[in-house]
């Protein structure tokens, strides 16, 4: 993927890199690093990260050989550019014991199948419904934000062994999610040696 990386995300990086040391990461698990950083302007998530350069190599081919990718909202699907999203949230239903972000997955999986990568900023229960299907995922970016079940659904991301990006904190979002994903969508290749 060609692109012009502005000034100002220039300098934004380089005050980044001046205040911490991401050197010694290797290149995916760094660009996320700095990229979820930059997004939140908050160098906590450097110790907060929980995420392998194995599992993000085989979701960056992945990435860039095509695999969709299913976001649970609308705002995680704004701040990824560059790509189409799937986010069936506006199609969904609430009913006993099913949430409408939790709906929207179920959806999306009828639509996508397995393979796809899969972006969730925003609501707990969307990324405990994901837990529950057989989505065989290239990855699950979970980093729902919140006071309510957003711990736990991570928790239960990490123990769960599917190919993961997540964080341990009750931080998270939509903006760190999407950047979670354009980390890998700007990175030129699996083995580089210098983040964009």
């Amino acid at each position: 993927m060609n692109r012009v990386v502005h000034p100002i995300e220039q300098e934004s990086y380089r005050r980044l890199r001046a205040r911490l040391d991401t050197s010694h990461f290797p290149p995916l698990t760094r660009a996320v690093v700095e990229r979820v950083i930059h997004s939140a302007a908050d160098l906590a998530y450097a110790d907060d990260l929980v995420l392998d350069e194995a599992e993000l190599a085989t979701a960056h081919t992945a990435l860039h050989g095509g695999a969709p990718v299913v976001v649970d909202v609308e705002m995680v699907g704004a701040g990824i550019t560059r790509r189409e999203t799937v986010c069936r949230l506006g199609d969904a239903v609430a009913g006993p014991g099913l949430t409408r972000s939790a709906h929207a997955i179920r959806l999306a999986y009828e639509q996508v199948g397995p393979g796809a990568l899969w972006v969730i900023g925003n609501a707990p229960t969307a990324l405990e419904e994901l837990l529950t299907l057989d989505a065989a995922p290239a990855l699950v970016i979970g980093l729902p934000v919140g006071f309510v079940g957003a711990v736990e659904s991570k928790a239960a991301l990490r123990e769960s062994g599917l190919p993961a990006v997540s964080n341990v904190s009750e931080k998270g979002g939509s903006a760190v999610a999407a950047a979670a994903l354009n980390a890998l969508l700007y990175h030129p290749a699996a083995h580089s040696e210098e983040p964009s």
